[in-house]
Parts: C-alpha cells; sequence; structure tokens
C-alpha cells in the first residue's frame, strides 16, 4: 500500500473514533468555584408578559428570578419545525441543557456515567456502582432555554459538552393561543415529569470551555484524511504490470 493511501486508512479509522467519543466528558477537570453553589432562586417583580417569535406570540409568566452556575453534561438543541414543538408550536424552546454542580464536581468517576436528553427530558445511567454512589441527582437539573433574542439565541448554538456555563433570566411559563402551555419546576428536589426548570433567558455565558481531546483529535485526524486525499489523488497513475 502506498503510504498515502495509509495515511489515507489509518486517519480515516481515528477519525470515527474520534468522533463517536467527541462529547465524552474529559477526564480532568478544571472547575471554576461557582459551581459548588445551589442555583439562586429569588421572588421576581417581573410581570407577564408577550414575547413574539417565528410568528408567533407566547405568554410568558415570570415566577422566580433565576440564577445558575453549571457544567453542561448532555444538550439537545430544538427546531421549532419537528416533533412536538411543532405541533404544540412552539419556537421559543431553543435548547434543552442538562447540567451539574456542587458535590457532582467532587465524583472522581463522573466521565463513567452517561448523559443524554431526550425531546423534554435529562437521562442518566451508569453500571459502575461507585460513580452511582457518588453521584446527586439533586444537583442534576435538566432546563428548557428560552429565548426570542437573536444574540442569545445565536450563543446557546456553541455549547459543548464539559462547557461550564452561567445562565441567567428567570423560572417561567409559557404558552402560545394555538399551543400548549408549559409550566416550570421550583426547587431542585423533584424528579419524573415536570421537574425540569423553564426558563426564559436574559443573559447566557460560556464562562469555561471545556477541552475535549476527543474534539481536538477528531479535527486533527480530518485534517489528515484530507491532506492523504489530496497526496493520493495527486501522485501520477502507474499501471499495474504482472510479472
Amino acid at each position: 500500500m502506498k503510504k498515502s493511501g495509509l495515511l489515507v486508512a489509518t486517519s480515516f479509522a481515528w477519525l470515527l473514533v474520534s468522533f463517536w467519543n467527541r462529547n465524552d466528558l474529559p477526564g480532568n477537570i478544571d472547575y471554576i468555584a461557582e459551581l459548588q453553589s445551589e442555583p439562586t432562586q429569588l421572588p421576581t417583580r417581573k410581570r407577564p408578559f408577550e414575547a413574539a417569535y417565528e410568528g408567533v406570540n407566547y405568554q410568558v409568566e415570570p415566577q422566580f428570578d433565576y440564577d445558575l452556575y453549571g457544567m453542561v453534561v448532555s444538550y439537545r438543541h430544538h427546531d421549532g419545525d419537528s416533533r412536538m414543538h411543532m405541533l404544540s408550536n412552539d419556537h421559543l424552546n431553543m435548547l434543552d441543557v442538562c447540567v451539574i454542580w456542587g458535590d457532582n464536581t467532587k465524583n472522581m468517576r463522573l466521565d463513567k456515567i452517561d448523559f443524554w436528553n431526550g425531546i423534554f427530558t435529562c437521562n442518566v445511567k451508569t453500571r459502575d456502582q461507585s460513580a452511582w454512589d457518588a453521584f446527586d441527582m439533586y444537583q442534576l437539573s435538566n432546563n428548557h432555554l428560552l429565548s426570542n433574542d437573536s444574540l442569545i439565541r445565536d450563543k446557546v448554538k456553541d455549547v459543548r459538552i464539559g462547557d461550564q456555563i452561567r445562565v441567567r433570566g428567570f423560572l417561567a411559563s409559557y404558552g402560545s393561543e394555538n399551543g400548549g402551555k408549559r409550566g416550570t419546576s421550583t426547587t431542585r428536589l423533584d424528579t419524573g415529569d415536570g421537574a425540569c426548570e423553564t426558563l426564559f433567558v436574559e443573559r447566557f455565558d460560556i464562562v469555561r470551555p471545556a477541552t475535549s481531546y476527543w474534539r481536538l483529535s477528531m479535527y486533527g485526524s480530518l485534517g489528515l484524511f484530507l491532506l492523504g486525499l489530496f497526496v493520493y489523488f495527486r501522485q501520477p497513475y502507474r499501471p499495474y504490470n504482472e510479472s
């Protein structure tokens, strides 16, 4: 096999491996100090208001001011034109993001736990008993993030697993005339249906982006793969002669 062909095959195999693992939690995480604190929830003075987005008017009813620091363990971007969001005429919900904080940041086997988002839920699973014993389900939350601000909606598109974020806004229920109404949890101690926080976002910040070596490896192997293809097809054709 030509050296360029070997480069193509090897880099492509590594590209597949790194792509598969790109969303794994980093092994060593440098947590910001604010992640030790519980989310701040205070009575709000905000009055109900109307928020328009994608030609739909939503009635938003604020309940509490909310300030959350968390590390992203799972997320799901929402397209208002698909699935349940289309049926409920909900274009305002831009992202579901599942985060952890507090003692969960001290779990040395956090990377042994699998997190994933369904349409409206955050799911947790592990076969590692030590990791599960050290995990606190009451220091995890799934947040339905709402906004009609294009700058905020653009910002949340950059979220990656392992990012440490700060979200400020208010817990709220909302709905539209031709769609359903969604409420919000107001305590971190509930579970199951209705336990998610519905948060109208006033400010969203990625305080400390994650350093994912799998993701860096993915981009590196992609570069080598493209380079290998370029070299391979640039080489002159030499017909194979049987002796």
